[in-house]
Formats: structure tokens, C-alpha cells, sequence
């Protein structure tokens, strides 16, 4: 068979195994990519999350020998909760971003990667390829952008035509000359609602990110969240979509395409306070298979305790209490103070004085202080 024939027969069989988009990249080195990447550095920029080494993030050939093509691959998520439950007083819920409603993409687009692995080497037994997913030392984006899938918009994210910017990325480089597929043209135009919409304004200007800032990279860090980003969290658990439900590219497209992608409502949307005292296995038994959980309960906690301060939930206040006496970790006793400051009871006063006493954590007493200084303003006013 003939390589143009197998290329289609490829695209065909992507279709076949619920892959929505395909793309053929060169694999020529990321140049225009490496000068921001280096910027990004310099400025401080990037989240620490991703791969440190530029080098190995902007040149193909150093991951896989005798590298020719990339092949990305995109699959689309649901931006529409069916069935979603409200939150009410006495009973609030927090939010996972849409990226973390089903299944773990990771796993869904390996899996994926390793059929299109088997599909290749079945044709081409001394193909030599070398898949990724998000954790990858490529960007999936900057491959994604040259091959056609979409545009790399101001948000920092691809935008498909046919399903927005809701889609999950990966990639494979091989030393198959696939014929390439365009760069597709930029459609944002003079919108700039992503920009002005951030509640942080981690997006500093079309097409660069402070990942210091943006509130997606915030709920997934582990210690005390900087004062500054503790009112913009709200009721966010995991991640934020605000960049992407703005856009006006994202209107009506719902994605609700595969059923591995579809929320369970209890689990996109849970109810705040019994995250409080949840342990280590019931947290994985519950959440351990969406994307959310890689960073472990901690930090879906202390956001919990930030969304019930975000609310005011009075009846929070004794589960907030019983953090502030009893739980290990300083980040959560502090935080949970914080929060029965914010929300204001007589008895989260009298807690808080007492802890004052006896905390022999330097952050976490601070955090009972800035708590107890929320009673003193509250007085004055």
C-alpha cells in the first residue's frame, strides 16, 4: 500500500476509534515557540508544571531520532452538564472545570495513541513513533496549531471550528513522512473578551499566559493561596473555564459526544462541605478517575474551605472549626481560620482565640490573625 492510501486509511481509523480531529505536523524544530518559551522564563511566567527544558520542548528530534512528522490528535469534551444540581444555603457545591467532567484524558487519549501505535506499526513494522499527552516535553498546542487542528487563539488554547476550544490534545512524533496538513488562520479577530473577562488578568496579552495568575493553574497548588486570589476562587474546585465560556467561538457547542467524557453531577459539582473531612481512600474511590485528583485532596480541600468562606456558609463554621483544631496540615488549619473569619459567627470567634493560644505554626497562626482581624474590622464598622 501505497503512503497516501495509508494516510487515509489512518485518518479513517482515527475516526473509527473516537478520535474527532487529526492533523499531519512537520517535525522541524518550534523556533518562533522557543523565543517565547525562553520570554516566558524570564518573566517568570510558566507554572513549573510543565517540562523545564526548552530545548527538549521545541526540538522533536532530540525525543525521537530520525524524527519527520507529528501526528496530533484531538478529541472533544462536553462544555453542558445535564441534570446539574443547584447549590442552596446549608447545602453549597464547588465546581471541577469542564476538562475534569469524565474519565481522565489522559488515560482516554493514550489509549487512543497506543491504537494508532498498533494501527502503524501493523502496516509499517519499522515505523519508530513516540506518543505524548499534556505531561509530554512537546507543547500540544504549538503542534496542534501547526497541524492544522485549529488556531492557537488568544486564550492560549486551540480553537476548532467544529468544537471550540473544548477539545483534549496529544500528540505522536514518527519517522513516517505523512503529507503535512496547514497552519489554520487566525480567527479571533479584534475579540479580546477573554482578556478582559479574567478575573485575574493572567492573560497579559493575546497569546501569553502568567501561569502565576491564571486560577486554573491556583486550585492545583498545595500550600496557602496568596490573599490576592482567595476572592476570585469562588466556588471553584479544580480548575476555571471563564476564558473559554466567554468566547464567542464556544457558543453552542455542546460536545456531548462520548460517553466516557460525560459528568456524573455528583462528582462535577459536590457538595462542599463533606470534602471537609473526606479521607485519603474515599477521595480516590470518588474522585481517583477524573484528571482533578492528580494533585491529591489536599488542594480540592483548602478550595472547598475558600468556597464556603466565598458564600458565607454559617453552617459550615463547626466542620470549619474542627479543621482549625484538629487537622495535621497547616495549610488547611490556616486556611479553614481564614474562612471563619470571613464568615463571621460568635462561635468562629471564640474558636479563633482559642487557637491563637496554642498554634505553634508561623503561617497558620498568621492565618488565624488575619481571621480574628476580620471580627476587629467588622466591629468598627
Amino acid at each position: 500500500m501505497n503512503l497516501v492510501q495509508f494516510q487515509k486509511e489512518l485518518v479513517a481509523y482515527a475516526s473509527e476509534i473516537g478520535i474527532d480531529k487529526i492533523g499531519f505536523a512537520s517535525a522541524e524544530p518550534f523556533f518562533n515557540l522557543k523565543h517565547q518559551l525562553i520570554r516566558q522564563q524570564q518573566l517568570q511566567y510558566q507554572s513549573g508544571f510543565e517540562e523545564s527544558d526548552v530545548e527538549k520542548r521545541t526540538h522533536p528530534e532530540l525525543l525521537l531520532e530520525e524524527a519527520v512528522t507529528i501526528i496530533s490528535i484531538a478529541i472533544a469534551y462536553p462544555s453542558k452538564m445535564n441534570d446539574a444540581p443547584q447549590g442552596t444555603k446549608g447545602a453549597r457545591r464547588g465546581i471541577f472545570s469542564r476538562s475534569s467532567w469524565g474519565k481522565d484524558y489522559h488515560s482516554a487519549l493514550r489509549e487512543r495513541l497506543t491504537l494508532l501505535e498498533a494501527f502503524i506499526a501493523a502496516h509499517y513494522p519499522d515505523a519508530r513513533m513516540r506518543s505524548m499527552v499534556d505531561t509530554g516535553e512537546l507543547s500540544d498546542r504549538a503542534v496542534a496549531e501547526r497541524a492544522g487542528i485549529g488556531w492557537s487563539a488568544k486564550n492560549t488554547n486551540i480553537i476548532t471550528p467544529e468544537f471550540g476550544s473544548y477539545v483534549y490534545l496529544g500528540e505522536m512524533i514518527t519517522n513516517i513522512p505523512f503529507t503535512l496538513n496547514e497552519p489554520m488562520e487566525d480567527q479571533c479577530g479584534d475579540c479580546r473578551l477573554c482578556i478582559d473577562t479574567c478575573p485575574t488578568g493572567a492573560i497579559v496579552e493575546g497569546g501569553q499566559l502568567n501561569a502565576q495568575r491564571c486560577i486554573s493553574f491556583l486550585t492545583q497548588t498545595k500550600g496557602f493561596l496568596p490573599d490576592e486570589f482567595r476572592p476570585k476562587i469562588g466556588n471553584r474546585l479544580y480548575g476555571c473555564d471563564t476564558c473559554q465560556t466567554v468566547c464567542p467561538k464556544n457558543k453552542r457547542k455542546a460536545n456531548q459526544i462520548h460517553p466516557e467524557f460525560e459528568p456524573d453531577p455528583e462528582i462535577a459539582k459536590p457538595l462542599l462541605e463533606p470534602l471537609l473531612k473526606i479521607s485519603n481512600k474515599e477521595f480516590k474511590e470518588k474522585f481517583g478517575y477524573v484528571s482533578g485528583s492528580w494533585r491529591g485532596k489536599k488542594p480540592i480541600q483548602r478550595n472547598a474551605i475558600l468556597a464556603l468562606a466565598h458564600f458565607k456558609e454559617v453552617s459550615a463554621v463547626p466542620a470549619l472549626i474542627d479543621l482549625l483544631e484538629s487537622d495535621e496540615r497547616p495549610v488547611i488549619r490556616g486556611t479553614a481560620a481564614w474562612a471563619i473569619g470571613k464568615i463571621g459567627t460568635a462561635e468562629g470567634l471564640h474558636a479563633l482565640k482559642k487557637a491563637e493560644e496554642r498554634e505553634t505554626d508561623s503561617e497558620a497562626l498568621e492565618e488565624i490573625q488575619k481571621g480574628l482581624a476580620f471580627f476587629a474590622e467588622e466591629s468598627k464598622g
